[in-house]
């Protein structure tokens, strides 16, 4: 049977997850998108390198409330579509 890590510290309340999914969220997809908007628009250069922070911080801005505001209605309309198991 193969072993499962355990978590050396204490985990966060159930509470935190409807904070932490949109923020964590927010935060990969403005990293990932803002670098390759970025990138196409000043190229594998210095400047990019200059113009990306700016960039991602400017977007997830935007991203992170957008996403607190979003997402209900989101699961609301995925859950017209999914056959959820019960217990969810």
């Amino acid at each position: 049977m193969p072993s499962t890590p355990r978590s050396s510290g204490k985990k966060l309340s159930a509470r935190w997850a409807g904070i932490l999914m949109p923020l964590t969220l927010s935060v990969m997809m403005t990293f990932i998108v803002s670098f390759i908007v970025t990138a196409l628009g000043f190229g594998l250069t210095t400047e990019l390198l200059h113009r990306w922070p700016l960039s991602w911080g400017a977007s997830w801005l935007v991203a992170f409330p957008t996403l607190l505001v979003v997402l209900p209605a989101v699961r609301r309309l995925v859950a017209l579509v999914v056959d959820m198991p019960a217990g969810r």
